[in-house]
Order: C-alpha cells, then structure tokens, then sequence
C-alpha cells in the first residue's frame, strides 16, 4: 500500500533533517566516529540518526551541533524535529468526524493568538466572513471532501472567532488580493452580504485590510493563504491539507514575503473603492 500523503511528508522531512545533521557533522570536518566520541555515545546511533531511521531528542540536537561547533544552529533544528509529525495534516483527516472541531480549534487558537497576519487569494478569511457566505463555502468543501455534513455547527464556531475583533487586546492584519472580491463562491445576495461586512470591519481599530489590486506590480507571486499566529507558527492551507510551519528560518521566510505583500496592497480609501466596485459589479 503506497504510503499516504501525511506519512511520506513527514518521511521526507525527517530525511530533510537527518541530510542537515549530516552536513554540520561534515562542515566541522568530523567523520561519524569522530563526532559519536564528541558526543559520547555509540557510532550505531550517530548512523542512524544520519539515515533518519531514529528521530533524535532535543538533548541528541543540542550535543550533536556543540560538538559541530554549531551551536547557534540548535534551536532551528530542534524545531524542524518537533515539527515533523505535526506539520502537514490531510483535510480529510481533520475533517473525517466533520469541520466542526477543526473550526473550535482555530477558535482556541485565535483566542490566544495576539498578532495575526493573514493572507489571502482566494476566500476571505474566517473570522471575517458572514454567517451566510460561511455556510456557502462550507457546503462546497464538505461535498468535494465526502465528509459528516454539520456545517451549521461548524458556521457558529467559524463566526464566533469574530468576537476577537472586539475583545481582548487581538490585532489582525489581513492581505486579499482582489480576486478574493471577484469570485463568486456564494450567491450574489450573499456575496454582497460578505463584501459590505468588510468595508463594515474596516475602521475598527483591531483590523487593517489591506487589498492587492490587478494591476499591481508584483514582486512576490501570488500564493497559497496562510495565517501567521504572533510569529511562532504559520498555518498554509492547500488544497488538500493544513501544513503547520514552526522552524524559525521557514517563519522568517513567511514574514518577508508578508512583508512583500503588505507592499503591493492599498489600503483606506484605494481599498474601499476596490470593494465598492465590487459590490457594483454584481448589481
């Protein structure tokens, strides 16, 4: 049976680790049994930590990179190894009982988040949409995926994360290309429905809406939507599965290109003039 797309991910990760180690090792000019005796234990481990047979511990990091002289390369490596068995979740998995209890996840999640950017370029993002278009769009990811139907339930807990755009010291700052304004995912009553509730969230001190018009001059490719939680971890949503980012140079990476993003965007009155002729065009 070929493995699945979850397994071979994590397989590749764990190989993408070990490939890392082995090169510091190699870097600092030390053969296996150079570096087992640096670190005190047996060369058999060393091995097959190197062919990621055996995932190493925080601890085994930490020794392995000291006696590389590369300690400064510890805290990235341990979490890429943390973030292996979480880091890319199939939708059909999260979703086999339904998408309620992902969407009360991401309600925890964002309950203790403080600083949020997101990204978008094809839907807008949850906590922004209206019960209406939210029920729509549900509808369609149920029926594609063929799982439990309890859309309803999971509308309410995808709209209650509203709530933090009102309460609790929460800052959101949210990108959507244009496109996002344009795609029918809802009928034409609910698309202006969710259209109008943004120029609505606009002025509201927890929220900066930025868009990215057509013809803007890109300088970094429109991408998949991701949502980066106080720049310790950035969930990137594809078609088929959440993949988890936690590794330091991956977030870093993320951040620049929100950066480049934030860049192309308008924002104010260029942005409500966009949405307006939106709302105009389904008229």
């Amino acid at each position: 049976m070929p493995a699945s797309p979850s397994s071979s991910a994590q397989a590749a990760a764990r190989e993408a680790l070990a490939v890392r180690l082995m090169y510091l090792r190699k870097d600092a000019g030390l053969t296996g049994r150079e570096l087992s005796a640096r670190c005190g234990w047996h060369p058999a481990k060393t091995t097959r930590i190197q062919k990621g047979t055996v995932a190493p511990s925080d601890a085994d990091i930490r020794t392995w990179c000291s006696a590389c002289g590369a300690d400064d390369q510890a805290d990235d490596l341990i979490a890429t190894a943390r973030a292996v068995d979480s880091m890319y979740m199939e939708w059909r998995r999260l979703h086999r009982n339904g998408i309620r209890q992902v969407q009360e996840d991401w309600l925890a999640l964002h309950e203790q988040t403080r600083h949020c950017r997101v990204y978008l370029s094809n839907v807008p993002p949850g906590f922004l949409q209206t019960p209406a278009f939210a029920t729509a769009l549900m509808q369609q990811i149920t029926r594609f995926q063929g799982t439990p139907d309890d859309v309803a339930e999971a509308v309410a807990a995808r709209v209650a994360r509203s709530r933090f755009l009102y309460e609790g010291g929460h800052r959101y700052v949210v990108l959507m290309e244009e496109s996002v304004l344009r795609y029918q995912t809802a009928d034409p009553e609910a698309m202006r429905g969710q259209l109008r509730h943004l120029l609505a969230v606009m002025p509201l001190a927890s929220v900066s809406l930025g868009i990215i018009p057509f013809t803007a001059q890109r300088t970094v490719w429109p991408l998949e939507a991701f949502y980066v939680h106080d720049d310790t971890m950035a969930l990137v949503e594809t078609l088929t599965a959440e993949i988890k980012v936690t590794q330091p140079r991956e977030l870093a990476d993320y951040a620049r290109a929100f950066a480049g993003l934030a860049e192309m965007a308008v924002y104010g009155d260029a942005a409500r003039a966009l949405i307006e002729a939106a709302i105009d065009a389904l008229e």
